[in-house]
């Protein structure tokens, strides 16, 4: 059973993992001062770099677009993965093992080197089938291509390959390669024989002969699988020919193009899913680059919840368009996309060509504008499939159309946005040359159907749904997340964190968050594992709580300014405060809202016990989710200072500057009370505040002299 990974092992991920040598495998990152690097941002496009990483703090943040967070969150957002199978992935990169709670398990060591052999086979196979696509035995394949509009580039881009027409070519080659065949018997890429009764002593041979190969990917970019086309009359087997289900390949999960087409999906928000292989490379070439497919399988559950989770389906915009041969095997698969409408919040939509031509043969026939025209003509699913459903019956006669009315009034229930079924009844009325109330009549029956059946389901399917299991969420209600106690310390000069707070304070101005760690994961095990995401509205019955407005610091300000550099230097070099630096910065006093929030951020950090590791991370989750952004960007701003001396003596200056604001501070508070004060009536008083005003200048003084 899997569980939640222990804290500590998730600290120690993040504490091991290099943040640079991930994001460089993404981004080309260049020196940008003392422990600071650039690159242009992954996350939007940019001309100029604004994506800075800090290794030592193992954070990012990008002044563009804002998107920040550590080393976990980036790889997540790169690669759309859970935050469990992002820290799995992290952990195997080190070869570090995971711990679980609950008595929960992940997967195996053994496991876990199985699944990467598999992985290696795969892309050794994947880079052998490229190769031969440019040998003479390979010309039906190029011509193939070549016929369909595809030219070298768009084969190479693609990484489109060929399997040759002998039996053992891929076999031979990977065995050369030191893969034995138990281990090559698990790819899915080579059928067993018959010369023995032990299926594990029978013989084994190339799956894919004379074949064009298309590899399939993961989300990663990983192959898992192969789909091939025959290219020869002689060719008994099927058109087309897909790896068989294994360990890495489940044709339910797996949508052809998603490597390629994830940044573009996240970035507009946009799905579109066509029939083939050849359809994928025809729109991205179009200059649609949200286009996938599905291999061997009609788009189902499993593929809606990758969708949800890369077009971050939470009911505040996106779009899923189905594209569908126009004949009748055509129209059933978009009846069939329609049943599963429901599952999504963004909407859906349907574009057919009139003449039945799919994306690859309207791009050769007509050019890549015309593929674009199509996704544009795109309508709303539902309307699609009132048409389709009103098709079945003769509309000529009364009984044709009380029937087709009877059909398609459900269907007219089944759409999510009230405010929309209005309008479509009386459109419904108008293809059925009927009375609109009546029409509307039957409609609101079928609503009411509708909620008595759902009203009726067991209380375990309503638990399902309550918790998002294969259903968008939208109750709007978060998992609960874990408390997150940590041990009553302090960070000291040395960098470590040791016994010093009888307490914890709470942040100025708001309540502290549930850490990163556990949240995450509870969320993910509670809602985005099954697919749900929390709603707002007046339909959901909850509004979401108003957020507090934090302005920008004007850092024209000399104040807010030196505010702005003490909260850096805190974040980023905590280990260049002594003890007597931390006490006076835990103490002071802070102007701009924003740093209020981090400067209370920072305290509970402090006092949490969180380590080095945890750090930046841990003062992200203690402010409002709207300032975390705010401190990546702290925790990454280059600091003015060339060499180490020069940054201990940058951040000392700072550090002083701040101490002698805060005795400014206090001697201003002192001297207010003895204006107010009557000498005679407390003069015992009356010189305990001057004594404390000549010390706070002595303080004042000494820290100038330094």
């Amino acid at each position: 059973m899997a569980g939640l990974i222990k804290r500590e092992d998730i600290d120690e991920v993040r504490q091991r993992t290099d943040i640079k040598e991930v994001v460089d495998g993404y981004v080309t990152l260049k020196s940008a001062g003392i422990g600071s690097f650039k690159g242009l941002c992954p996350f939007h496009d940019e001309r100029s770099p604004s994506f800075h990483v800090r290794p030592q703090v193992g954070t990012y943040h990008c002044f563009g677009c804002g998107e920040g967070g550590d080393v976990i969150s980036f790889l997540q957002k790169m690669d759309h993965t859970t935050f469990s199978e992002t820290v799995e992935k992290l952990a195997h990169r080190i070869n570090y093992t995971l711990r679980y709670e609950d008595g929960g398990t992940g997967p195996r060591r053994e496991d876990v080197g199985k699944r990467q052999r598999l992985l290696d086979a795969h892309k050794v196979a994947a880079e052998f089938f490229r190769e031969q696509l440019q040998t003479p035995g390979a010309a039906a394949a190029r011509e193939f291509l070549s016929g369909r509009g595809f030219d070298q580039a768009a084969a190479e881009h693609f990484a489109v390959g060929y399997a040759p027409q002998g039996w053992d070519g891929l076999l031979k080659h990977l065995t050369g390669r030191g893969f034995s065949q138990d281990e090559l018997r698990l790819t899915g890429m080579f059928s067993g024989g018959s010369d023995g009764s032990d299926g594990r002593n029978s013989r084994i041979y190339d799956r894919f002969r004379g074949r064009l190969i298309w590899p399939i990917r993961d989300l990663t970019g990983a192959t898992i699988g192969f789909g091939a086309r025959k290219l020869y009359e002689d060719d008994q087997g099927p058109k087309y020919l897909n790896t068989p289900e294994t360990v890495l390949y489940k044709k339910s999960q797996v949508l052809y193009g998603i490597d390629l087409a994830k940044r573009d999906i996240a970035r507009s928000r946009q799905l579109v899913v066509v029939e083939g292989y050849t359809d994928v490379m025809a729109c991205h070439l179009s200059g649609i680059q949200t286009a996938v497919a599905t291999c061997g399988t009609s788009f189902g559950t499993d593929h809606i919840k990758i969708a949800r989770r890369l077009l971050s389906d939470d009911g505040t915009g996106g779009e899923v368009i189905f594209t569908f041969d126009g004949d009748e095997a055509g129209q059933k698969a978009a009846l069939r996309a329609f049943e599963e409408d429901q599952r999504f919040v963004a909407q859906t939509y349907v574009a057919v060509e009139p003449s039945g031509a799919d994306p690859c043969d309207l791009r050769l026939s007509h050019g890549e504008g015309a593929v674009r025209e199509l996704i544009g003509s795109r309508r709303p699913l539902f309307e699609f499939a009132i048409k389709a459903t009103l098709k079945k019956f003769n509309l000529d006669t009364v009984e044709g159309r009380v029937s087709a009315l009877r059909a398609a009034a459900p269907v007219v229930a089944e759409i999510k946005d009230p405010a929309m079924r209005p309008g479509y009844s009386r459109e419904l009325a108008g293809w059925l040359g009927m009375d609109v109330e009546d029409v509307a009549r039957a409609v609101a029956g079928a609503v009411k159907r509708g909620q008595a059946g759902a009203a009726g389901k067991t209380g375990r399917e309503r638990d399902q749904q309550g918790r998002g299991q294969d259903q968008p969420n939208r109750g709007g209600q978060q998992p609960q997340a874990r408390d997150w106690q940590g041990s009553n310390r302090s960070p000291n000069r040395q960098g470590g964190w040791n016994a010093a707070a009888p307490s914890r304070p709470q942040p100025d101005g708001h309540a502290g968050a549930p850490p990163y760690d556990q949240a995450a994961q509870h969320s993910y095990r509670d809602g985005d594992q099954h697919g749900g995401f929390p709603s707002y509205g007046p339909e959901s019955g909850q509004m979401p709580a108003p957020e507090p407005a934090y302005p920008r610091p004007d850092l024209r300000d000399p104040v807010v300014r030196l505010e702005h550099q003490a909260l850096e230097v805190a974040i980023q070099q905590p280990g260049l405060l002594d003890a007597n630096q931390w006490e006076q910065f835990m103490q002071a006093r802070f102007l701009a809202p924003m740093h209020v929030a981090v400067h209370g951020a920072v305290r509970a950090a402090g006092v949490s016990g969180a380590t080095p590791s945890q750090w930046v991370e841990t003062i992200r989750q203690e402010v409002p989710e709207e300032l975390r952004s705010f401190v990546s960007e702290l925790a990454v701003t280059p600091l003015p200072a060339q060499n180490d001396d020069a940054l201990r003596l940058y951040c000392r200056g700072i550090l002083n500057r701040m101490q002698d604001l805060q005795i400014t501070h206090l001697k201003a508070d002192k001297l207010g009370q003895l204006q107010r004060m009557d000498p005679s009536a407390d003069p015992e008083a009356f010189q305990q505040i001057n004594r404390e005003l000549m010390e706070l200048e002595m303080q004042r003084r000494a820290l100038r002299s330094e």
